[in-house]
């Protein structure tokens, strides 16, 4: 069976925490490893998690609940950390706030696999706020099937419904020199090594995660999409990565 590796990093999140927690609980799927990256919080965040890995553990569910609590050098890094004590088969990140959008959807993500050799999982997301409740659907849609070409026109799949083989991760860590969108060249990197390895890119069409709304990219919009721009110039040249950010401005003033 395919084992998960849920990565969380959270930083004086005790607000946004719990959903998160409650909605790993809530999963009847039990081959998880839920990694818990805390970065020293001093608002109870901790506290939070500990209570969680001890409810947990009480519902002997399968759940692997580990927890690292000091400092680091920002949520990257953290995401970092997390990539290297990934025990799991596939890895997700999930950080405070997000949710799995359901009590079945690791079920769902394990049956899109089947069991054979998988490079990528993919599924949709939705927005909420910070109740839970829709929001609304994710303006971009993952297409039917997906390729590392396909972020030309921006980040398909919501960084928080992809699953990364562990077997490509191991070699891939986040660029610390994007602070806003490294998950962004993170991907594009995974989704070219499973291709050059002949690993498939699944689709699990399923909604994978509730994406809280206003996340850190949102709150830098600007500097993300200039850093997206860099990315973009990179991995696909610089014409291309010029259109396509014209194109995004003029899609902007359209919907305007």
């Amino acid at each position: 069976m395919i084992k998960f590796t849920l990565a969380t990093c959270v930083y004086n999140s005790a607000a946004e925490l719990p959903a998160t927690l409650q909605s790993v609980m809530g999963q009847g799927y039990p081959y998880i490893e839920h990694l818990i990256i805390d970065g020293a919080s001093s608002d109870g965040s901790l506290a939070l998690a500990e209570n969680y890995k001890r409810e947990s553990d009480a519902l002997s569910n399968g759940h692997e609940i580990r927890i690292v609590s000091e400092k680091d050098g920002g949520l990257y890094d953290a995401m970092n950390k997390a990539l290297r004590l990934a025990k799991g088969d596939f890895v997700l990140f999930l950080n405070a706030g997000d949710r799995l959008h359901g009590a079945t959807t690791l079920d769902l993500v394990a049956q899109a696999v089947g069991g054979r050799p998988t490079g990528v999982i993919f599924g949709d997301t939705d927005i909420v706020n910070g109740a839970g409740q829709f929001v609304r659907h994710r303006r971009l849609k993952p297409p039917a099937e997906l390729g590392w070409k396909d972020f030309r026109r921006g980040m398909l799949v919501c960084h928080q419904a992809f699953f990364a083989s562990t077997a490509l991760t191991a070699n891939c860590p986040y660029n610390l020199k994007y602070r806003f969108s490294a998950d962004f060249d993170w991907s594009i990197r995974i989704m070219r090594q499973a291709q050059e390895k002949n690993l498939p890119i699944v689709n699990a069409k399923t909604i994978v995660a509730d994406y809280l709304e206003g996340g850190m990219t949102v709150k830098n919009h600007r500097k993300s999409l200039l850093e997206r721009l860099r990315i973009m110039g990179h991995h696909y040249g610089w014409p291309t990565a010029v259109a396509m950010h014209l194109w995004f401005v003029a899609r902007a003033v359209i919907k305007k």
